[in-house]
This record gives C-alpha cells, sequence and structure tokens, in this order.
C-alpha cells in the first residue's frame, strides 16, 4: 500500500525519536576515551537518516531526479574525498564530448550556448573547488549536530536526580546537629578500618588488646632486639584492626558463617590479609571487640551498632558509665569507587 504525506512524516518523527534515544545511551555509556569515537558515529547516523528521508519526501513530492543527481554527486563525494577525482574527470573531458552532450539534450527552445574558449573552460574547471566547499559545510553541519547532540544529553542529564548531592546534604546537616567534623579517609578497600582506627585513637582505645601491645614493645631487658625494628617503619593502624575483626569472626563463627556464601576461613583470610571492602558483618565484629558503640551516619537515617551481651566488650565503660562511641560516615554516591567510609571527629 502506498504511503501518504502523512504517513511519510509520521514514521520519520518516530525514527528520529528511536534515533535520538540510541544517541543518548551511546553517550551516557561512552567513556573518556571512546566519547570522541561515539560523538562521530553518531552524527555520521544522524546523518544518514536525514538523507534518507529527505530523499524519501523527495520522490513522494515528484522530485526524484533532482535527489537521485544530488545522491550521486554525495556518492562521488564519498568516493573522491581526499583525492582529485572530479578534477581529473573535467581534464578528460573534451571539446567533443561536450558538444555531443549538448546535441544530444532536448530542446528547450534557446539556441545552444556556444563552446567556450580555452579560458573560460578552466573557469569551468571550478566545480572541483566548489566540492570541495561541500565538503567542509558537511564538517560544519556535522559539528554542528554534534554540538546539538551534546546540548540535548546534558540537558537530559541535567533532569536526572543528583543522589549525590541530596546524599552530602544530608550528611553535612547531621554532623552540624551531632558537632561532628568529617576526616577524610583515602578511598579504597581500607577506608572502613582505617576510618575506625581513626576514630579509636582519638579516643586513645588500644587497637590491639595489652597482652599483644606489650609482647610487640620493646623490652627494658633486651634491648639488642629493639633496634631493627626501629628500623622498620610500624604497619599502618587499620592492618591492625584488620586483624582484631577477623580474630572476633573466627572466635565466634556462628555470628558470620550464616552469612556468607563461602567458607568462613577463606573469608577471614581476605578481610585479614588483602584490600577487601568491610561492610556490615566487620562493623558487628568491630563493635564486639572493642566493646565500642558504632554510629553510622548515612543518607537518610543514622545507624547504631552496639556490642553484643555476649561479645568481648573489651571497653565497656566501668558500671554506670556509658560505653565509647566512634562515629563514620557512610558514602554511597559520593565517591567514584563506589561505597565510602570517613572518620567523624568531635568538633574542637
Amino acid at each position: 500500500m502506498e504511503e501518504t504525506l502523512e504517513t511519510i512524516e509520521a514514521r520519520h518523527r518516530k525514527e528520529q525519536r528511536d534515533l535520538q534515544s540510541r544517541i543518548t545511551n551511546k553517550k551516557k555509556n561512552a567513556t573518556k576515551k571512546t566519547r570522541k569515537g561515539v560523538n562521530d558515529e553518531c552524527a555520521e547516523l544522524e546523518r544518514q537518516l536525514r538523507e534518507r528521508q529527505e530523499r524519501e519526501l523527495a520522490v513522494f513530492n515528484g522530485e526524484a531526479d533532482g535527489v537521485e543527481d544530488d545522491g550521486g554527486d554525495a556518492a562521488d563525494g564519498k568516493e573522491d574525498d581526499g583525492t582529485e577525482g572530479i578534477s581529473a574527470r573535467l581534464e578528460d573531458t573534451s571539446l567533443s564530448d561536450v558538444t555531443t552532450a549538448a546535441t544530444t539534450k532536448p530542446a528547450t527552445g534557446k539556441p545552444p550556448r556556444p563552446q567556450p574558449p580555452p579560458a573560460q573552460q578552466q573557469q569551468q574547471q571550478q566545480p572541483a573547488g566548489k566540492k570541495r566547499n561541500r565538503q567542509k559545510e558537511r564538517l560544519a553541519r556535522r559539528a554542528a549536530e554534534q554540538e546539538a547532540a551534546a546540548e540535548a544529553a546534558e540537558a537530559e542529564a541535567a533532569g536526572m536526580t543528583d543522589h549525590r548531592s541530596i546524599e552530602k546534604t544530608y550528611l553535612l546537616r547531621e554532623f552540624e546537629a551531632n558537632g561532628l567534623v568529617e576526616k577524610e579517609i583515602r578511598p579504597d578497600g581500607h577506608c572502613l578500618f582505617a576510618a575506625v582506627a581513626d576514630q579509636l585513637e582519638q579516643r586513645r582505645i588500644p587497637l590491639l588488646p595489652v597482652p599483644e601491645a606489650e609482647d610487640s614493645s620493646p623490652s627494658s631487658s633486651s634491648p639488642q632486639p629493639s633496634a631493627p625494628q626501629q628500623q622498620q617503619p610500624p604497619p599502618p593502624p587499620y592492618r591492625a584492626v584488620r586483624r582484631r575483626a577477623t580474630d572476633y569472626m573466627e572466635a565466634h563463627p556462628d555470628d558470620f558463617a550464616p552469612f556468607l556464601d563461602e567458607p568462613l576461613s577463606s573469608y577471614v583470610s581476605k578481610i585479614r590479609d588483602t584490600a577487601e571492602w568491610g561492610g556490615q558483618l566487620e562493623l558487628a565484629a568491630l563493635a564486639n571487640a572493642y566493646g565500642v558503640e558504632i554510629k553510622v551516619v548515612q543518607d537518610g537515617r543514622t545507624e547504631t551498632i552496639e556490642p553484643s551481651t555476649t561479645g568481648s566488650g573489651g571497653n565497656a565503660g566501668a558500671e554506670g558509665q556509658p560505653r565509647e562511641r566512634i562515629w563514620l560516615a557512610y558514602y554511597r554516591h559520593g565517591y567514584g569507587l563506589g561505597e565510602h567510609y570517613n572518620s567523624l571527629r568531635k568538633k574542637g
């Protein structure tokens, strides 16, 4: 069934919407290295769709001959870009060819144009320059289309929810309400343990049990072994916190094994010896191992993790005194690597 002008225009609009959706998805998924190639590809897709739709409308309006000629020029342009193909063809054209072409044209009621002298022939070879100008116009049009597509993508991104800004606004309000100031922790797999270590050191809570700390300190009766230890830099504090968490997990396997998808022994080894990220299980282990209450300020709420009654409670307050409380900030959207913990110190 032959299409009407309305159905052709409706189909064209749908094709344009579908293409714009594809372009938006491509640009969202583009990385810094692939953005230029994606932009070029999107501009080429838009150009092809636009030219095809123009040809279809021209055919419908009875302008098929003109479109076919333009299409031939475009095809020639693609084949001859970067070459002098057009100039070569014009140079190979003889006067007899021009005369023959003139005699075979249908009568138009006008006398045939006289053959140009050689000087005018050279001027007629200027279409090669015009071809290069058309190429520049295509490049300029393509650049304008790319700019318009980039602006459309930015406008679409501006309409999306800014989770990072919302999260930061809530956290800052909670920091102010509780008299806290944020201590930035390096964003890596150790951030939770480094933030806990910073909080414990602020409250002068030993990172390792007292007997282990004494064993690792130099002895007054044997000063000779202490000299090599002083030459080596101390391990980072988060290492001690990781060890303390895994020691508690191994001592209380029933509290953690049911929540794991792998054997407890292999999980403990990863937490203790690698840069594996810590989470809820590690916070629970640390609250019990150090006997502290952990407050985690995050977007929308503040979570409290308290030691269980069966925990070691190594730093439980004396009778009638509250437990020590440490504060952490949890980010889900604020850092490029994903989830992150910072330490929250008291002001002053």
